[in-house]
This record gives C-alpha cells, sequence and structure tokens, in this order.
C-alpha cells in the first residue's frame, strides 16, 4: 500500500525539520540531514526517531 502523495509533500523530518526523500523500494522516508529513514507501514509513514534506523555512511553521501 503507497502512501498519500499529498501527505508526502507535507512532511517533513520529526528531528530537523527538513525535507524528507521518498524511497519507494525500501518503503522509508529518508532525512540525510538526521541521519534517518523512517518507515512506511501499510501506507502509513511512522514518524518516531524512536522507530526510525540510522542511515550507512554511503546512505547519507547518496544524491
Amino acid at each position: 500500500m503507497e502512501p498519500d502523495p499529498k501527505l508526502l509533500e507535507i512532511l517533513v523530518c520529526p528531528v530537523t525539520k527538513g525535507t524528507l526523500v521518498y524511497d519507494r523500494e525500501a518503503r522509508e522516508l529518508i532525512s540525510r540531514s538526521a541521519g534517518l529513514a523512517y518507515p512506511i507501514r501499510d501506507g502509513i509513514p511512522i514518524m518516531l526517531s524512536e522507530e526510525a534506523r540510522e542511515l550507512t555512511e554511503a546512505e547519507r553521501t547518496q544524491r
């Protein structure tokens, strides 16, 4: 189940208030500034830093 595109446009990282990048393949919202990836479960973004995984160094530098 895909998240609502309108919702993705307005969401920001709860830690940095920065922009997020949607990774459709991994079903995550990526915050490079915070170094976190927020999961999307059943089409619902889980915007809790406790639920996010830390990005690897390689993921942090990807464009």
